[in-house]
């Protein structure tokens, strides 16, 4: 079998991989039809279609981006490889998706367009998802379907489920951001508009915001991300060089705040702060520094942080990031290589700049999901 027919299947097959378990976790997401319950049927499978296919297509017009602007600029490139997750608690079934370049880019403006064109291109098929969820809003009582328990309440469901019952369900709340806010302001109806603790079981609205984190992580100003692109093109290696690391910095200490409790047993809190060191040091190698400045930087942030719990117990940052911190620290990150041709951008490209970056800050969510 030719190289090219043996990457094509690997392709197709893990496509097919993802689309099962992304359909896998919007049955248990949106329905809580769970594989691992009990009476699990193909009908609950295929409900979760309502979730895969818009995020699934929110995904793949972003990597078609990359490719066709690739392909546009003569820099060989792979169709998209798929990341699919197994159907584990939590789990949205895939990482994402990504493209490799076959060739070195050397201009900065093809760089530049192959990164921002992703974002661009899946950032409007998310808008016009959003458009046609939040337009298409299903009658309130849709959530006893889901909840039946909740009908007894009435519409007034929220008072009592969230605030006063004894026997309290595990709570998702969604975050939000500047440009769910707009839609919820000016496109839904407001009659019709769930309550935040529900949107997971409204499917597109929840495919559609958890594209629009992915686009927004994207973005970040960070090393090869599209982000990092954009920012590299518009300000050149050495300021994004600084913006890099102060961005990976401020990440990095919003997800580790409040993740030491002090209170615990002083066995715990000395595995905590051991694990604390160890992670620091991995993830700040990505700063390139020298070990020595490395070891330093990561004992001045544990105690830093060992302080803030010490004096402010109760503010906690967002956990849910120290995953893609690692990431960024050990596997993607935090610098971009130097390109041969540096050549400034023109005015459209700038401008086209600007748009990503204003895109980033509608779409970016401090805290994106919160289990309580």
């Amino acid at each position: 079998m030719k190289r090219e027919h043996r990457t094509l299947l690997i392709q197709s097959g893990l496509f097919i991989a993802t689309l099962i378990t992304t359909t896998l976790a919007g049955a248990e997401w949106t329905y809580g039809k769970s594989i691992y319950l009990p009476g699990y049927q193909w009908s609950d499978f295929v409900s979760g279609f309502s979730f895969s296919i818009p995020f699934l297509l929110i995904l793949t017009v972003h990597e078609f981006g990359h490719y066709f602007t690739a392909r546009y600029h003569a820099v060989s490139a792979t169709l998209p490889y798929y990341i699919p997750l197994p159907p584990i608690p939590f789990s949205i079934g895939t990482m994402g998706a990504l493209i490799r370049l076959r060739q070195r880019v050397y201009s900065k403006r093809q760089d530049f367009d192959i990164g921002i064109s992703g974002p661009l291109a899946g950032f409007t098929m998310a808008l016009l998802i959003l458009c046609y969820g939040f337009m298409n809003l299903p009658e309130p009582e849709y959530i006893f379907s889901i909840h039946p328990e909740y009908e007894e309440y009435g519409l007034n469901y929220a008072n009592e489920v969230y605030n006063t019952s004894s026997d309290k369900i595990m709570d998702v709340v969604v975050g939000q951001n500047l440009l769910f806010l707009f839609f919820e302001k000016f496109v839904a109806d407001p009659g019709r508009m769930p309550n935040p603790h529900e949107i997971i079981h409204y499917p597109i609205l929840f495919a559609g915001f958890l594209s629009l984190v992915f686009t927004s992580l994207n973005l970040l100003p960070i090393g090869q991300l599209d982000g990092g692109r954009v920012v590299h093109g518009l300000f050149g290696s050495k300021i994004h060089g600084v913006i890099a690391r102060i961005t990976f910095l401020a990440m990095l200490y919003y997800a580790c705040i409040g993740a030491i409790d002090l209170h615990d047993t002083p066995e715990n809190v000395m595995w905590w702060i051991s694990g604390g060191a160890l992670f620091l040091y991995l993830v700040l190698l990505g700063l390139g520094l020298s070990r020595r400045d490395t070891i330093m930087y990561a004992m001045l942030i544990l105690a830093s942080l060992i302080l803030i719990s010490y004096l402010f117990p109760t503010v906690h940052g967002y956990s849910g990031w120290i995953i893609f911190v690692f990431l960024l620290g050990r596997f993607i990150g935090i610098q971009i290589p130097p390109l041969e041709i540096e050549e400034p951008l023109d005015t459209k490209r700038i401008i086209l700049g600007w748009l990503a970056l204003i895109i980033f800050a509608i779409c970016f969510s401090l805290a994106p999901i919160e289990v309580g």
